[in-house]
Parts: structure tokens; C-alpha cells; sequence
């Protein structure tokens, strides 16, 4: 299903049902995974409402989105796009991964972004928990931050559960704290010395928080 960046009447309604009840949104509906990663510049949330995107805006001053799912064919998507367009907010699309090793390519991509992005910005995925949680644990390293810091980004308290496949997000802020930290800036690791084969090769996921995370929760 295809939905336009600005939505008519037929496609406005296509895209609620879509974003509702095969996206998952109507659990977005009153699950606020909401949290500021810097104060009164950096946020994160799980795929905005329309209605919750204005009120985020208007209340903290909001001028760039980023989605960090990537472009999708979903009606969350078109929703959220069009309600930034119409509120005048940016709208910037940044893909992480959520199960698998981060791209060097990728984390020097969104330094770029960090570098260049009008603020205050909100950063979003489907469920605020893995990927918005890895974004949020880079922009901390980007402002100087520690990896235990990054690390509690990637918590419970945003349903993000570290012995699932997503714990290969924890597994990468730890090992820049193994290998890096103190030793070299974030980025000089990333750039030079991060070697995502070995993390891959390395990390293992529990079965149970598997099946939890992926089939139960549905998560992408």
C-alpha cells in the first residue's frame, strides 16, 4: 500500500487504519514512551500520534523529527510526515538497526546530522525502545558523554530488554567502554578501530527474551 506524503480525504483514513491496527499504533495511543535525552534540545519517543507530535511540538518548541525507522510504506509513516509538514517541523530520516551490529557508515552519518540539525529535535521509532535508545546513547558520546551513560538509554524502563537480539546495542556501547573509552574519542573508535563482524560474530541472544521481544511484542 502506497500513501502520498500529502494525504486526501480516502488516503488519510487508509493510512489511520494502516498505522492502527497493522502498525500497531493504537497501543500508541496511550503508551507514552516519551523521555528528554538532553534537556530542552534532545528527546526521544515512540512513532508519534499526529495529535501527540503537535502537542510535543508546542510544548518543546520541537523543529526537526527524525524517524529512525527509514522510510516505510506504512500509514504511520504518511501520518507523521504530514503532520510535520503541516506544523513546519523538518522532517529527517535517519535508519538504525535494531537486532543487528550498528553500521560505522550509519553512526557517522547521524554525527553529521547531530552536527547540522536544527533544535530542538525528537527522535523516534516504532517503539521508542531499541533504536531510539541506540540514537539516544550516540548523541550523549557526541556531547561528551561516558558508555555507561549510552548504556542507560537502552533500559527496561523503555521496554528495551538486553538479552534479546536488541542487546547487540548494549553489546556495542560495551565494548567502545572495553576497547576505547579513555583512550581514544568515540569517534576516532568508530572510525578506525569498531569492527562490527567481530561484534556480530560475537553476541548472542537468549531464546526467551527472543520470542518476548520479537513475536509477543511484535517489534521490528
Amino acid at each position: 500500500m502506497t500513501f502520498r506524503s500529502e494525504l486526501d480525504g480516502p488516503g488519510r483514513r487508509r493510512a489511520w487504519i494502516n498505522s492502527l491496527f497493522v502498525d500497531h499504533a493504537v497501543f500508541r495511543t496511550v503508551w507514552d514512551n516519551f523521555a528528554p535525552v538532553v534537556p530542552r534540545c534532545w528527546y526521544r519517543t515512540n512513532h508519534p500520534t499526529p495529535g501527540r507530535l503537535a502537542r510535543l511540538v508546542a510544548r518543546h518548541g520541537i523543529r526537526t523529527l527524525i524517524n529512525l525507522r527509514g522510510a516505510r510504506e506504512c500509514g504511520s509513516d504518511a501520518l507523521s510526515r504530514d503532520m510535520a509538514r503541516r506544523l513546519g517541523v523538518e522532517h529527517v530520516y535517519m535508519a538504525f538497526e535494531s537486532r543487528g551490529a550498528p553500521h560505522r557508515e550509519r553512526i557517522l552519518r547521524f554525527h553529521g546530522i547531530w552536527q547540522t540539525v536544527r533544535t530542538p529535535v525528537l527522535m523516534h521509532c516504532k517503539s521508542g525502545a531499541d533504536r531510539a535508545g541506540l540514537a539516544a546513547g550516540l548523541v550523549l558520546l557526541f556531547e561528551g558523554g561516558t558508555a555507561a551513560q549510552a548504556m542507560a538509554q537502552l533500559s527496561l524502563r523503555f521496554g528495551h530488554f538486553r538479552a534479546s537480539p536488541a542487546g547487540i546495542l548494549d553489546a556495542f556501547f560495551l565494548r567502545y567502554a572495553a576497547q576505547g573509552e579513555g583512550r581514544l574519542p568515540f569517534l576516532d573508535w568508530v572510525r578506525d578501530e569498531y569492527d562490527e563482524e567481530a561484534l556480530r560474530r560475537d553476541f548472542r541472544a537468549n531464546g526467551i527474551a527472543s520470542f518476548i521481544n520479537d513475536r509477543l511484542l511484535a517489534r521490528e
